[in-house]
């Protein structure tokens, strides 16, 4: 085959005849992006003619060419040209033998329905960065060439291995910060959820997929003692390692407050202005609420985060919607509390806004959509963690963090509902509600069949906390018995919001040892203001195991 037949036309640029034919191009004739023809020395200048680009040897300027060159010709691809470079790299190939057959690295790297189809369609096509046989890689690029009838391809290949050499340790180097942050980010988070005596609860965290750096969703659940739990999760904005730090300090914060036993808006009220505190420019969503099992309801309070769903035993769905303030750190609001029921053999879902948040819907249509999954989804709260992720399409490239908290309050009956039993006494009367105080908690806990040790603990631990309710505090009056299958609770709540505290009483004092007797004798004792006024005062015992 002639060589000097073809001429190479690459996209957007004209042959140039006008050396050849004696005439000038106009400048308006000329293509986008073309090499203007080099004209002849100017009268008396003296320098010798340049040539023109059409008269430049096609043979001897691509034998130069550091690039790789291969011109393939007709429909099974014959080898009619290979250059210098690429017999450097490839070896020697023979001439008008079949690409197929010949150019076995063409092969290997997957170009040859690319050349069916440049040459069929008559249009130039590339392919980036493919990693050839000698361990280099190279940017072909394939463009059409034709001479009459016939037809062939030119094959021109750019080595680009520094460059996708320093993209792999880029794309590496992303791969360690990510792998950092949700190293990090997976720490911060609960190891092992806390497990209430009246409460089922699982819990779930899916990273954002690999080309999205994880977020600062958290979740956590904390035993208050006297038979409450609180339940928090929240999400920080941003994404990074920055996010998941500003998250462990809202955790921890969330866990410090907590042990104050405050109403959910005050804790929200405090990580409000720890979170201003913590990062101007970072702003969360968070929701917490707290469970007590004698009041059938889950008292929440939320910042700008999500509304709570609750699955109640028949599976109708309630959206907990009412009114939250804005996001922690914008300041200047005050937070307020609300509630919805919680009654034995509801589901409670809490969830951050990547398992409903897709750009091509409306967030509303995705919190229906959990809705209708939540209605369906029954078994332990681990398969319906498991089931809402499911019916929202969470895959491991999901382009957002997703965490999510199920609860349930199990309808008991037969034997287990026997453990979890409650009996309480209002305390009228002076100072003969003492005495009936103890026999009412004698008689209870003889029922309850307690050992005899456990029953002489649990007397004087009501005695002494009415005997403190009587001097310190004011009417209503209430004692309260709770037992579950791992404590028995002690509680009396009175009319006045004076807490009281543990003090070492003199040996001269007449008062002051109740509260020390209660710390010596329990496993654990606390008091808290109640919502409509007053406080509660608690001890717990734990039951031996059975």
């Amino acid at each position: 085959m002639d060589f000097t037949r073809w001429s190479v036309r690459l996209p957007r640029t004209q042959r140039r005849t006008a050396a050849r034919a004696g005439t000038t191009v106009s400048p308006d004739r000329r293509g986008e992006g073309s090499v203007p023809a080099a004209r002849a020395g100017q009268p008396g200048d003296g320098a010798p003619p340049v040539p023109a680009v059409d008269d430049l040897p096609a043979r001897e300027v691509l034998d130069r060419v550091p690039a790789l060159v291969a011109l393939l010709h007709g429909p099974d691809h014959r080898i009619a040209y290979v250059n210098g470079a690429y017999t450097a790299a490839f070896g020697a190939r023979p001439l008008g033998e079949p690409a197929r057959e010949a150019l076995l690295e063409l092969d290997e790297l997957g170009l040859f329905p690319l050349l069916d189809q440049v040459q069929r369609s008559g249009r130039p096509r590339t392919v980036k960065s493919r990693k050839a046989p000698d361990g280099r890689s190279y940017t072909f690029t394939c463009t059409p060439v034709t001479e009459g009838d016939t037809g062939g391809v030119l094959v021109f290949a750019t080595d680009v291995t520094d460059h996708a050499e320093a993209a792999a340790r880029l794309r590496a180097s992303e791969r360690r910060q990510r792998e950092t942050a949700v190293t990090l980010q997976h720490s911060l988070l609960p190891q092992k959820l806390e497990q209430p005596d009246d409460l089922r609860i699982a819990a779930t965290y899916h990273p954002g997929g690999t080309e999205a750096a994880v977020g600062g969703d958290w979740y956590d659940v904390i035993t208050l003692g006297g038979g409450r739990t609180a339940l928090v999760i929240g999400d920080v904005m941003g994404r990074g390692v920055r996010a998941a730090a500003v998250m462990g300090q809202l955790r921890t914060a969330v866990r410090a407050y907590a042990r104050l036993d405050l109403p959910p808006h005050e804790i929200l009220q405090l990580l409000d202005g720890l979170a201003t505190e913590i990062d101007a420019n970072q702003i969360a969503t968070c929701v917490y609420a707290i469970h007590d099992p004698n009041e059938g309801r889950l008292v929440y309070a939320s910042a700008g985060h999500l509304p709570i769903l609750v699955r109640d035993d028949n599976g109708t769905v309630l959206r907990a919607d009412e009114p939250t303030g804005p996001p922690l750190g914008t300041g200047g609001w005050i937070h307020a509390s609300g509630s919805v029921p919680l009654t034995p053999g509801s589901t409670a879902v809490l969830y951050t806004d990547g398992l409903v948040e897709r750009r091509d819907e409306d967030l509303d249509e995705g919190i229906a959509a959990l809705e209708r999954a939540l209605a369906g989804a029954t078994g332990t709260p681990q398969v319906v963690c498991d089931r809402l992720v499911r019916s929202a399409g969470v895959t491991a490239d999901h382009d957002d963090d997703v965490a999510v908290l199920v609860l349930q309050h199990p309808a008991r009956t037969g034997p287990e509902g026997e453990l979890f039993r409650n009996a309480a006494l209002e305390l009228l009367g002076g100072v003969e509600a003492a005495p009936r105080a103890r026999a009412f908690a004698s008689g209870v806990l003889t029922s309850w069949r307690f050992p005899t040790d456990l029953h002489d603990l649990g007397v004087l631990a009501a005695s002494e906390l009415v005997a403190n309710s009587l001097q310190h505090g004011t009417p209503p009056m209430r004692l309260r018995l709770r037992r579950t299958d791992r404590r028995l609770i002690v509680e009396v709540t009175d009319g006045d919001d004076h807490l009281p505290r543990r003090r070492r009483a003199e040996p001269g004092d007449e008062t002051g040892r109740g509260i020390a007797i209660i710390a010596t004798i329990a496993s654990n004792w606390g008091s808290r203001r109640t919502p409509g006024g007053g406080k509660a005062v608690w001890c717990e015992f734990a039951l031996p195991t059975r």
